[in-house]
C-alpha cells in the first residue's frame, strides 16, 4: 500500500500557479510510477499479446500477396501497430487501478490535497505512458530481432517517444472516465474489453485504411488510435510515411488528451461518492 508521504502532492510555498500545477502532477506521476517499480512482472505478462502478433500474425500475413503498404514489407508495417496495440490495452484498463484506490481511500487523500483535480487526473495519465514506454522496448527489441527496418535517429527516436506517452494518456483517461461512471471493477472490466477490440480494429494497426469499406474510413478517421499508428509509422519505419502528416497526428493526440483531462477532471470527484 503506497504510504500517506507518496500520495499527498507537495505543498509548494511558490506564489506561481504554472509551478505548483506542474509539481503536483510530476508528483502524482511519481506516486504512480512507484506502483510500476513494485510489479514489473506485469509489463512483461502484457508483452505476450504483441509478441504473438509479431510472431504469428505478422509472419503469416506477410505471406499474402497485394496488401497496399506501399514501399515497406508488411512486417515492417506491422510493426508500429504492434507498438500502438501494446499500450492501448495496458491503458485502457487504466481505471480498474482508479477504483481500486477509491476502496482504500487513496482517492480521499487526492482530493483533500492542495493539487488541483487537472493535476491529479493529467498526472495519472501521464503514468500510462510510462507504462506504454516500457512495452515500446519491448516492441523494439523483439523487432530487431525479426529484422524490421528500424530508424534510430535521435528525433525520430523523441518522436515515438511522444506518440506512444500522448496515447497511452489519452486512453488511460477515457478508461478513468469510465470509472468515474460506472465505479467498480468488473464494469470497467467489461468496458474496456468492449472498447479494445472496435478501437484496434477500426484503425489502420493491421491493414491500411485504403481497405476499409466507406464507413469504417469514418470511424478510423475520428479513432485517436488511427493517428497514433500513422505518426509511428513515419518516425519507426525507413521508407514509412505519414498518410495524414504528423503536425496533424499530434495536433489530434494532444487536443483529444486535453479534452478527455477537462472531462475526466470533471467527473473524478464522483468516483469518491
Amino acid at each position: 500500500m503506497l504510504s500517506e508521504r507518496a500520495v499527498q502532492p507537495a505543498v509548494s510555498a511558490n506564489a506561481n500557479p504554472f509551478v505548483d500545477f506542474v509539481s503536483h502532477t510530476l508528483t502524482v506521476l511519481e506516486a504512480e510510477a512507484r506502483k510500476l517499480r513494485h510489479d514489473p512482472l506485469e509489463l512483461l505478462t502484457r508483452a505476450v499479446q504483441p509478441m504473438l502478433w509479431l510472431l504469428v500474425f505478422g509472419q503469416v500475413f506477410g505471406r499474402i500477396r497485394g496488401v497496399p503498404t506501399g514501399a515497406i514489407s508488411y512486417r515492417d508495417f506491422l510493426a508500429p501497430g504492434v507498438l500502438a496495440q501494446s499500450g492501448l490495452f495496458i491503458a485502457i484498463f487504466y481505471g480498474i487501478t482508479a477504483v481500486w484506490e477509491r476502496d482504500l481511500g487513496i482517492v480521499h487523500k487526492y482530493l483533500v490535497s492542495p493539487a488541483s483535480r487537472v493535476a491529479l487526473v493529467l498526472g495519472k495519465a501521464l503514468s500510462a505512458g510510462l507504462r506504454g514506454l516500457s512495452q515500446g522496448l519491448i516492441i523494439y527489441l523483439l523487432s530487431v530481432l525479426l529484422g524490421v527496418d528500424l530508424r534510430f535517429s535521435p528525433g525520430a527516436i523523441l518522436g515515438v517517444l511522444a506518440a506512444i506517452i500522448l496515447a497511452s494518456a489519452v486512453f488511460a483517461t477515457l478508461s478513468l472516465m469510465v470509472a468515474c461512471l460506472v465505479k467498480t471493477r468488473e464494469r470497467v472490466m467489461g468496458i474496456g474489453q468492449v472498447l479494445t477490440m472496435p478501437l484496434f480494429f477500426a484503425s489502420n494497426a493491421i491493414y491500411p485504411v485504403d481497405l476499409m469499406p466507406g464507413w469504417l474510413r469514418v470511424v478510423a478517421a475520428i479513432n485517436p488510435l488511427t493517428y497514433q499508428v500513422d505518426a509511428l509509422r513515419a518516425l519507426m519505419i525507413q521508407g514509412g510515411t505519414s498518410t495524414f502528416g504528423l503536425g496533424l497526428d499530434f495536433a489530434v493526440l494532444a487536443g483529444v488528451l486535453a479534452l478527455f483531462v477537462a472531462v475526466a477532471s470533471r467527473l473524478y470527484p464522483s468516483l469518491a461518492a
